[in-house]
């Protein structure tokens, strides 16, 4: 079985930064979802009906 490449850069990983090959690329990836480059599938929901639930 072979080992998957960081899914950022595509080098090999490293075993400190599992999934990623180093520090730099884990906070790209963390970057990513602060800036909403990745989002769960699913239907937009308004902040005020979460609010309503609780």
């Amino acid at each position: 079985m072979t080992a998957k490449p960081c899914p950022i850069c595509k080098k090999p990983r490293v075993e400190e930064f599992t999934p990623f090959c180093s520090s730099r690329c884990r906070d790209r990836d963390l970057a990513r979802w602060f800036n909403d480059d990745y989002a769960v599938p699913g239907d937009p929901v308004n902040p005020e009906d979460i609010a309503k639930e609780d």
